[in-house]
């Protein structure tokens, strides 16, 4: 199966913070969560995949194009949506629509315009009166307009009420119809990627800590609620992390390796992350 995004070996260093070593790949016609706590490095890892800064060392290929040598090339094939907006605030619809005609050899203007009708969005209305919802519609339309078949979303469904949200989600279910068609969303809110995610990368602290099928990590691991001997007791492989309390502990346990008749809950993937990021490993 071809890769729609590649990313090999790539670290970048601030004075406070470095994305080290980060390797992931995102399969054509998946969606790849990309999960992590707030400064862990997601939003480092885009800007690297959208050259917005100059990463210290990796590559990073999209269809197979690398993103500096063939830049032009391969920015016409990703739409990009920001959790802040893709536009400044002064901007109308109808401006948007004559930046990005700029912006595109592959611009569709009759597309963008059935976009806005469909979601209610008044042409000649700056963006800085449109509601949140709005403006994310607004973004949504303008990254899938230019026919890309990669798109990148940086928390795009942040501060949306669950309506809008599902409408949202909604759309990016439209959009991989097409198998050639992928997605890399960054978020903090998991449990839309538990609607529609097929691959999870969870970054913590600048590294990957895995990449891998969502509904394989949910079969693999579960939840075991026991007393602190029982967790003792256990290989030490079974249990990914764990927590211990005044009352006892739990893990997040690979149920093949845990003794017959244990109690192991399902788990979802905030429970991971929670897991990963706070327990004992």
């Amino acid at each position: 199966m071809e890769n729609a995004l590649e990313i090999q070996g790539l670290s970048k260093k601030y004075a406070q913070f470095a994305l080290q070593d980060v390797s992931f790949a995102v399969p054509c016609g998946c969606v790849m969560g990309l999960i992590g706590e707030n400064g862990a490095g997601k939003t480092t890892t885009i800007k690297a995949i959208l050259n917005l800064l100059h990463r210290d060392a990796g590559e990073i290929h999209v269809f197979g194009m690398d993103t500096i040598a063939e830049e032009r090339a391969v920015k016409e094939q990703i739409g990009v949506v920001l959790e802040d907006g893709n536009f400044p605030q002064f901007f109308t619809a109808a401006q948007a629509d004559g930046f990005m005609s700029r912006a595109y050899k592959n611009w569709d203007k009759d597309a963008f315009y059935r976009y806005l009708s469909r979601f209610g969005i008044e042409t000649n209305k700056k963006i800085k009166d449109y509601s949140k919802g709005m403006r994310m519609k607004l973004s949504i339309a303008a990254a899938l307009s230019h026919h890309a078949r990669l798109l990148i979303l940086d928390e795009p469904t942040s501060g949306l009420d669950p309506v809008v949200r599902d409408e949202v989600l909604d759309l990016f279910w439209e959009f991989l119809q097409d198998d050639d068609h992928s997605v890399l969303m960054s978020t903090h809110i998991t449990s839309d990627l538990d609607k529609i995610a097929d691959y999870i990368t969870f970054i913590h602290e600048g590294r990957v800590l895995f990449s891998e099928p969502r509904d394989e990590l949910l079969e693999t691991y579960g939840v075991l609620k026991c007393t602190s001997a029982q967790l003792d007791a256990l290989d030490p492989k079974a249990v990914r992390a764990s927590r211990r309390g005044a009352f006892g502990a739990e893990a997040l346990v690979r149920r093949g390796m845990v003794p017959q008749g244990w109690p192991v809950e399902s788990v979802n993937i905030e429970q991971i992350m929670l897991f990963c990021t706070k327990g004992e490993n």
